[in-house]
């Protein structure tokens, strides 16, 4: 999940994290030592947030230009794939650059941690991730539809946890709701790509590709507190509700911490 880029926190924790594992794998380091590729250590998609959003075209269709356009034909279209693929190499140049940048960073962090048993740098690793509140859930990319009429959905991460399903705006520490399971009355699969959960008197509506994983999760934690009945399907919610408080989580410290206490070891986070 943090490679994934599912653990929203700073990239200094990021870089951290990476070290760590560099020093769980490899021990102290060494230039001889292997070294992984960067997106085995590092979420690809925080070397993408650097880059610069794209330049919003402006189409203007003057009639000179227009005809100029329609004349040329063919021509016109290779100057418009030679322009993108122009813009392409310099967006991959300006990655490679990130990438190596954020390489010499990790390293160095890496040589901090001379010393540092393996134990040691797995148990600071899950320190580091515990601080986000959603640690132990797991996150679904979907798009939120508050009606089927809706025009534009909102892409969210629903967040299934062992206590409550939240939604996080993604990259965000926070979440934007969070609901325990008393709260929820139903849920299921309106069709093969719509998921619906019913919290008290209001259904929400995801447009995901996982509709069967995050119904399985969900009945899971739902059977094993005993909370409710299984759920069914394409049915409205007929039961009431438990009238209990949200769970909402605290927030996530931007910057790495000292493990000077480290939790017990378990396994290492991938």
């Amino acid at each position: 999940m943090v490679l994934r880029g599912y653990v929203p926190t700073s990239e200094e924790t990021l870089q951290t994290l990476a070290a760590l594992r560099l020093q769980s794998l490899n021990s102290d380091f060494s230039t001889h030592a292997p070294c992984p590729r960067l997106e085995e250590l590092f979420p690809p998609r925080a070397l993408h947030a650097r880059l610069p959003p794209p330049r919003p075209r402006t189409a203007k269709c003057h009639g000179a230009r227009l005809r100029v356009g329609l004349l040329a034909g063919g021509l016109w279209g290779q100057a418009l794939a030679k322009q993108r693929a122009e813009r392409d190499q310099r967006l991959r140049g300006r990655l490679r650059e990130e990438g190596a940048s954020t390489v010499a960073a990790i390293v160095e962090k890496w040589k901090l941690l001379q010393g540092m048993g393996r134990p040691e740098a797995m148990a600071a690793y899950v320190a580091l991730v515990r601080e986000w509140p959603g640690f132990g859930s797991t996150l679904f990319d979907v798009d939120l539809r508050v009606s089927p009429l809706e025009a534009r959905p909102q892409r969210l991460w629903l967040g299934i946890g062992a206590k409550a399903v939240s939604l996080y705006k993604p990259g965000e520490l926070e979440p934007l709701d969070s609901f325990n399971y008393g709260r929820i009355s139903s849920f299921g699969a309106s069709d093969s790509s719509t998921f619906r959960l019913s919290v008290e008197d209001q259904d929400l509506l995801f447009e995901t590709s996982q509709v069967d994983e995050i119904a399985q999760l969900l009945n899971t934690y739902l059977t094993s507190t005993g909370t409710r009945q299984p759920p069914q399907r394409q049915e409205p919610a007929t039961s009431s509700p438990a009238s209990a408080p949200a769970i909402l989580p605290q927030g996530l410290c931007p910057t790495a911490r000292p493990w000077l206490h480290p939790p017990p070891v378990g396994s290492f986070p991938r």
